[in-house]
Parts: C-alpha cells; sequence; structure tokens
C-alpha cells in the first residue's frame, strides 16, 4: 500500500487535475480523520454504494459536488496549502452536500443549496480554526452550523422542503416500555449501521467500506471506530433506547467518531486513553440524546454535534498521557517534617 500511495505522489506531482482529485479524496477521508486518498475513495465507493442501495444516486452526487465547491473555494481563498493538501476543507463540505440531499426533497434550488452550502462551510472552517486553535479542532462543527442554519431556513421558502426531517413537537417525558433484547444480528447491524451513518447511510456493506477505509490507513482508527460502535449500541440499549433506532446505527455515529478522534488523533494509544476515550463514548450517547431532546421543538436533527461538544469539553482539560518523567515524581512522604 505504502509503494502505491507513493506511486500515487508522484503523478500528482506531476499532474495538477489528479493533486486536485488528491486533495477531494483526501477532503472524504478526513470525514473519520484519514489524510490518505485510498481512504477517501474507499470512503466514497461505500457512500455510493449506500445511495444506489437506497435508490438515492443523487445523494452520493450531492457529496461529490460539494466536496469539490469546498476545494475551489478554498483556493480562491488562497488557504494554507498544507492544510488544503491535507483535504481539510473537504470533510465539513461533503457532510453537508450528503445531508442536504438526504433531508431535503430534489429540485433545482436543492443544487443551489448544495453549493451555497459547501462554500459557506469553508468560510466557518477558516473562522473556528482560529476560535478553537489553542485547544483543539474544527473538527465537524462547521458541517453542523451550516447545515442546521440551512435546514431551518427551509421552514420560511416555498422553494425547498424537507424531505425527512424530524417533526417539531413539544418535549414530554419518553414513555416506559418493556425492556426489549436485541438479538445478535440485530447488535451486529447495528453496530454496522452506527459506522455507515458517519456518511448518513444504514447500509451494512457500506459500513465494511469504511472499515476498510480506516484500516488501509490505520489499523488503530479502524480499531476504535469498531469498538466504539460496539460500546454506544451497549450503552444506548443499557438506558433504553428505542431498538429500531440502536439497530438503524442512529444512536451509535456520533460515539466511535468521538473514539476515533479521542483514541487516535489528539492522543496516543494506550491503555489510559482507552478509558479516556470510552468515557467520551460513553457520554457521547448521553450527550445525544440530549441534543435530540433539546431540537425536537426546531425539528431539526442533532448531526455530529454530540461528537463536536463532547470531544471539544475532553479537549480543553488538555490532559496528557504520556508517561511522567522520573525527575518530575514527588518523592514519597517519609513523615519527616
Amino acid at each position: 500500500m505504502n509503494q502505491l500511495l507513493a506511486k500515487w505522489e508522484a503523478w500528482c506531482a506531476s499532474s495538477k487535475l489528479l493533486r486536485f482529485v488528491d486533495i477531494n479524496l483526501r477532503g472524504v477521508g478526513q470525514v473519520m480523520f484519514q489524510d490518505n486518498p485510498a481512504s477517501g475513495a474507499l470512503f466514497l465507493a461505500g457512500v455510493t454504494w449506500g445511495s444506489l442501495a437506497a435508490g438515492a444516486p443523487n445523494i452520493v452526487i450531492a457529496g461529490i459536488v460539494a466536496v469539490v465547491v469546498a476545494t475551489l473555494t478554498a483556493q480562491w481563498l488562497h488557504v494554507d496549502g498544507t492544510s488544503l493538501g491535507a483535504g481539510l476543507y473537504g470533510y465539513n463540505a461533503v457532510l453537508v452536500g450528503l445531508a442536504l440531499a438526504t433531508f431535503l426533497a430534489p429540485g433545482p434550488l436543492l443544487w443551489l443549496y448544495v453549493v451555497l452550502g459547501a462554500a459557506v462551510s469553508v468560510v466557518v472552517m477558516l473562522g473556528t480554526s482560529n476560535i478553537v486553535k489553542g485547544w483543539g479542532s474544527a473538527l465537524t462543527f462547521p458541517f453542523v452550523l451550516t447545515t442546521w442554519l440551512l435546514l431551518l431556513a427551509t421552514y420560511g421558502f416555498a422553494g425547498l422542503s424537507g424531505l425527512a426531517l424530524p417533526d417539531a413537537a413539544l418535549v414530554t417525558p419518553f414513555e416506559s416500555v418493556a425492556a426489549t433484547r436485541i438479538s445478535a444480528g440485530a447488535f451486529v447491524q447495528g453496530v454496522l449501521h452506527s459506522i455507515s451513518q458517519v456518511f448518513l447511510k444504514g447500509e451494512s456493506v457500506a459500513a465494511l467500506f469504511l472499515i476498510a477505509g480506516l484500516a488501509v490507513s490505520s489499523l488503530a482508527a479502524a480499531a476504535f471506530a469498531v469498538g466504539g460502535a460496539i460500546l454506544a449500541v451497549v450503552t444506548a440499549h443499557l438506558f433504553g433506547v428505542e431498538s429500531d433506532l440502536i439497530v438503524g446505527g442512529l444512536k451509535g455515529f456520533s460515539p466511535l467518531l468521538t473514539a476515533i478522534a479521542l483514541g487516535t488523533v489528539f492522543y496516543r494509544p494506550g491503555w489510559r486513553v482507552v478509558a479516556f476515550a470510552a468515557l467520551g463514548t460513553v457520554f457521547t450517547v448521553i450527550a445525544q440524546e440530549a441534543l435530540n431532546v433539546a431540537l425536537t421543538p426546531f425539528a431539526i436533527p442533532a448531526l455530529t454535534a454530540p461528537f463536536v461538544l463532547v470531544s471539544w469539553l475532553f479537549l480543553l482539560p488538555r490532559q496528557s498521557f504520556e508517561p511522567v518523567p522520573a525527575a518530575d515524581v514527588e518523592p514519597e512522604d517519609s513523615g519527616s517534617p
């Protein structure tokens, strides 16, 4: 794989077109923190499979259009070349495109929305990065904020209508129901769908493409993604979340992103980091339900806001998990004054 990537890099160095393709593929890969064109290609293959399986090819097309528009916008704004080359201005845009095409009815104005949202996500990315650069990363906050504003605005526009937006309602206590057991098959499906829902797809084969995309770049990231999805499914079931939502992966996609971020991106993997990431993953399940309830009156989805919120909370302490040097260890108290 390293040799293939080296050849790809050599080709990109001699072709502006291939370099442009490379930037966009890396942008898709960065949705799950992978600065790797092979990861991006496999992620895109998974999204394509999921979109075609759902009979909605316009969704993957919207994602591709969005990431291309974002790359062009970033070039127009003369952003930092290193960040641009790593795809850091494309991952939020591809999610904006996928979300808009998923939640809104098809039509000419939808495509205008996709282009607009993709371009604006770059601006929001630049602004957010400036605000949080002292302690963290923008993560998918530009995607969340841009998409929320665009979806909320549709309620005031006659030319755009929601296709799969949640219904607005007053918040009421959840009615208690008898606990239901999830079969082994449903459990596996819930784990796989949690992974594919990162790209707004509830499709098991798509999830396998995503796992492969993680594995070609980072086995640790793949392990934390699967482990985070398993932990999220178990936690959601323990707290009595409706089984259909768990099996559909709707309670696991944000927690597994937290697991990857805390476990492999911002901290060096180790047993203490595993425990820290697990704590963040479990809390993301709680945060996701809290935000779902809070957003019920607005009839918009939480998207990846729970992942962003919890990851920022867990990055703020700037906790170090490196071994403490011997010189920094305080001697034990001998009891003398």
